[in-house]
């Protein structure tokens, strides 16, 4: 039988009764009373008991106000109770939209990083050939996904590649808490036809690599070596851990390589002792050069 997990908001008159997957397709309804809740016969069911104000519905939960003739303590068992019957027997959330586009069924799996704030969402499906790095909200006008995935308050740094997304959250939760409501977001949002990157925003990213390649051309061979090891020995590794890794510069006076990480291997706990005993040492023993030193511009 359907279980629903009983969840305490901020609001004390407020609980939150969560599903184990998404029970909405990309969308959140707010019903005020009975009327209001015309397409969701479980609302209009709810809206019966005579403590419900409001009746929220987004993402894998069902939010209820209650008036203060009675405590949650008293309540909550019942309610979900109710829940998960109506529901078990057929009885409809929310009715479905007419007119909505065939899902497209996909896979989405957690993957652990070495970064402990990082978590990679593995999609079965290609996503992009531009890995793209999100710091906020303001810089996702090329990815409806991300937009939304920045909604979550507990989503700190995005990160998409080729059949990936690394999520990067602040401290706030516990990744047992929200994995699954990440995980069922990503796959509702993209079987039902939701852009994870809008291509014709991706020009900039394009022309800056054609950029990159000319000037590969013009930069020193110790350059142009450290960059070809960079992307045949390194690259692979951190991208299966959710991260990447890109040259910046070599500085022939003091023998810095200069790299920025990207996805989990930016702020991973790890990622110096990485540097120093993996790509240091790799480039050193490749190059034949002790005095090589590698640092990150934004670790």
């Amino acid at each position: 039988m359907l279980k629903i997990t009983i969840k305490e908001t901020q609001s004390p008159s407020i609980l939150k009764f969560e599903f184990e997957d998404f029970i909405t397709q990309n969308e959140s309804f707010e019903f005020k009373n009975i009327d209001e809740a015309a397409n969701s016969p479980l609302a209009q069911q709810l809206f019966y008991l005579p403590f419900v104000k409001t009746v929220y519905i987004s993402g894998n939960f069902i939010a209820i106000e209650k008036y203060n003739i009675a405590e949650w303590d008293d309540l909550k068992d019942a309610v979900a109770e109710q829940i998960e019957l109506f529901v078990s027997n057929g009885g409809m959330i929310v009715t479905p939209s007419e007119n909505k586009s065939k899902k497209q069924p996909i896979t989405v799996y957690g993957e652990t990083t070495p970064n402990p704030a990082t978590l990679k969402f593995v999609v079965s499906r290609m996503l992009t050939k531009n890995a793209i790095e999100f710091k906020n909200i303001d810089e996702t006008a090329a990815s409806p996904l991300a937009k939304e995935l920045f909604k979550f308050p507990y989503v700190k740094e995005i990160f998409i590649d080729e059949n990936y997304i690394s999520v990067t959250k602040y401290e706030i939760n516990n990744w047992e808490e929200i994995t699954l409501e990440l995980r069922s977001f990503i796959k509702q949002f993209i079987e039902n036809g939701g852009a994870v990157l809008d291509e014709s925003l991706l020009v900039a990213i394009a022309e800056k690599e054609t950029v990159k390649t000319q000037n590969f051309d013009n930069l020193d061979i110790t350059s142009q070596q450290i960059i070809n090891i960079l992307e045949e020995y390194v690259k692979p590794a951190v991208q299966a851990d959710g991260g990447n890794i890109a040259f910046e510069s070599y500085n022939e006076g003091d023998k810095t390589v200069k790299v920025i990480l990207q996805g989990a291997c930016s702020g991973c706990p790890s990622s110096t002792f990485t540097l120093k005993s993996g790509i240091e040492n790799m480039l050193k023993s490749m190059l034949n050069d002790e005095n090589i030193k590698v640092e990150a511009v934004n670790a």
